[in-house]
């Protein structure tokens, strides 16, 4: 009976936490709020959901309860202007710095919708499903901005024609939206490790004694990890690595990290990894 207890009152405090992340992210899409106004409710957002699920691993672990359902999340990535790849690729490392692992099916050279495959736990998967919609839009919001001033400013200095300046933009946001989303996922560790640090130190900040033993929250989350691993590989054995994109712009990468790095996410660091494998069309999946 306590167990079932303490489930419903879990349960109930993780509804009550996304429900509020679902109403900051509502204020931040609204077009009436500034950037930044937009930024910061996506901020605390991300806090609210990276200090949850380290609290759920941390409480599972003090009670003694079995590990975390790991299963599955497909999530749309749109082709439009032909940067299909490039979203996945942002995408799969975000996702990557949760502890999870993605294929991608339908990853085509056309300009058609995708589905980033992410396999991880319940609670990593429920952060992901609430908050890879606004990174999205703040993602694809600053790389329009940003190649619209490039190709401005490059008008200016030469005289390049329609055709030339499409292609620079083209490859301009490519770029930009790759390093980007390895920016976020940077952030993003460097927060997670912090919080599991902090953990580990009592919420000294790290200061316990040296033989102070790892918590259950810091153990759990690497098994975790492991956990997601080994189900990936056997939900999806036989997979093709991604090919690479050839597309590559020296400018518009460093703008993209320079902005991923400076993305509002209430990471309090000034939010790479994460490759993804593609699935074949008719990939039998569990």
């Amino acid at each position: 009976m306590a167990s079932d207890t303490r489930g419903r009152t879990g349960g109930d405090a993780r509804k009550k936490m996304i429900e509020r992340v679902r109403g900051l992210l509502r204020m931040a899409e609204d077009p009436a709020v500034t950037d930044a106004e937009s930024q910061a409710f996506t901020a605390k957002a991300a806090e609210l959901m990276t200090r949850h699920a380290i609290a759920e691993a941390e409480a599972r672990a003090q009670r003694g309860e079995g590990v975390e359902e790991i299963t599955r999340l497909d999530f749309p990535v749109s082709g439009v202007g032909g940067h299909g790849k490039a979203r996945v690729k942002a995408l799969a490392a975000i996702a990557s710095a949760y502890g999870c692992q993605s294929a991608v099916r339908g990853n085509t050279s056309a300009n058609t919708e995708r589905t980033l495959i992410i396999v991880g736990t319940a609670t990593a998967l429920d952060s992901l499903r609430v908050l890879l919609p606004s990174i999205s839009m703040q993602m694809e919001s600053s790389a329009r901005f940003s190649a619209r001033e490039h190709v401005a400013n490059l008008r200016e200095l030469r005289n390049y024609d329609r055709s030339t300046l499409a292609t620079e933009r083209n490859r301009f946001y490519r770029s930009f939206i790759r390093a980007y989303g390895a920016a976020v996922a940077e952030r993003i560790r460097e927060f997670r490790a912090r919080l599991a640090e902090n953990a580990a130190g009592g919420g000294n900040g790290g200061d316990a004694a040296e033989d102070t033993p790892t918590t259950g929250a810091d153990l759990v989350l690497r098994t975790d990890v492991d956990r997601v691993q080994e189900e990936f590989e056997r939900r999806f054995p036989k997979l093709r690595p991604t090919r690479p994109e050839r597309t590559h712009h020296r400018a518009g990468y460093r703008a993209g990290y320079l902005r991923g790095r400076k993305a509002q996410l209430g990471v309090e660091t000034a939010v790479g990894g994460g490759g993804g494998h593609s699935l074949p069309e008719r990939a039998d999946t569990d």
